[in-house]
């Protein structure tokens, strides 16, 4: 009955008691079941969970709008979180998520592994992941087929004339892990296969993979641009690599053709509007949160992985031949 009233912040307590009850329950690693307390409170709405990066970037703000959607038609509550690519925020909100009775949880997580999403956490609830499928955690989920969109869009400044093509984002060079796990080492995999189906040897010199933001791809594209020999074409792994690099290349890109990875509002008002290989963040949305209503709604079926593909929508600044040097 004393830890009931210590959950419940009855004021029946004294509070060293409280003290003394937390310090127990925190040693034993006793966490509040609040699906249990759901039920006892009669609680029937559905609710869901989406856990995202960042819910300000107009990609998962897009996705983020489709799982909405689908949680209307099924008179569901929505409840949306970012994490920051910090695994440990992630697995203090989604831990948070659970315990306060989530009955589904949608993810676009972070790399690194994701043991901590265990069968005693969820309690039987579905898990549906977006864009990566990490390690330490084997359930349904939906990505893009990052590699081959990469290197499409490698390919297309190949076909273009380039043969200098520097890369903008974010993740690591080199890794022997699975490029499907995390969309980072798939678009820089398919950045490296790119250059080999073209001929062209992979150049470290032309390769910024430590930007985390608009400003970080700013600086990494100056600092392409004063290499003695430049890149005539850049490929940018996100949105926000797309943006940084427009804040240096300006009106009409200073000769330097651009294709972004993911569309982005107001690409095609540039000067040239922007060039993007770009996967439907509504449709991966839509397609995850259906998964998890079926689970919801009791579908046994095996494990369902799917991949969706992008689409190179060619506007014009991917379509700028390179400069004749002097």
């Amino acid at each position: 009955m004393t830890v009931s009233r210590v959950l419940n912040r009855s004021p029946l307590v004294a509070p060293e008691t409280a003290d003394r009850v937390r310090e127990v329950m925190e040693q034993v690693g006793f966490r509040l079941n609040q699906s249990a307390r759901n039920l006892r409170q009669g609680r029937t709405t559905t609710m869901i969970g989406l856990v995202v990066d960042d819910i300000a970037n107009p990609f998962y703000a897009s996705l983020g709008r489709e799982v909405e959607q689908v949680a209307e038609r099924h008179d569901a509550l929505l409840v949306v979180a970012s994490c920051g690519s910090d695994l440990a925020r992630e697995r203090r909100v989604v831990t948070t998520l659970l315990d306060r009775g989530l009955d589904g949880l949608l993810m676009y997580p972070t790399a690194g592994d994701h043991g901590y999403l265990s069968e005693e956490l969820l309690e039987k609830r579905p898990v549906v992941l977006l864009g990566r499928r990490p390690s330490g955690l084997d359930t349904d989920a939906v990505g893009v087929d990052n590699v081959g969109a990469a290197m499409r869009a490698v390919l297309h400044l190949f076909d273009h004339g380039h043969r200098r093509i520097g890369l903008v984002g974010y993740g690591r060079a080199e890794s022997g892990d699975d490029p499907n796990a995390d969309h980072r080492l798939g678009r820089i995999e398919g950045y490296r296969r790119g250059l080999a189906s073209a001929g062209i040897g992979y150049d470290p010199d032309l390769v910024r993979l430590r930007c985390a933001g608009v400003n970080e791809a700013a600086t990494a594209v100056r600092e392409l641009l004063a290499l003695p020999d430049p890149p005539t074409a850049l490929f940018a792994m996100n949105n926000r690599m797309t943006v940084g690099a427009l804040r240096v290349l300006g009106a009409g890109l200073g000769g330097v053709a651009l294709v972004g990875f993911d569309d982005f509002e107001l690409a095609d008002v540039f000067d040239p509007p922007i060039t993007v290989v770009a996967p439907d963040p509504g449709e991966m949305g839509r397609r995850a949160a259906e998964i998890l209503f079926a689970r919801l709604g009791g579908d046994e079926r095996p494990i369902e992985r799917t991949t969706l593909g992008a689409v190179l929508i060619a506007r014009g600044s991917g379509e700028l031949r390179p400069r004749s040097r002097p």
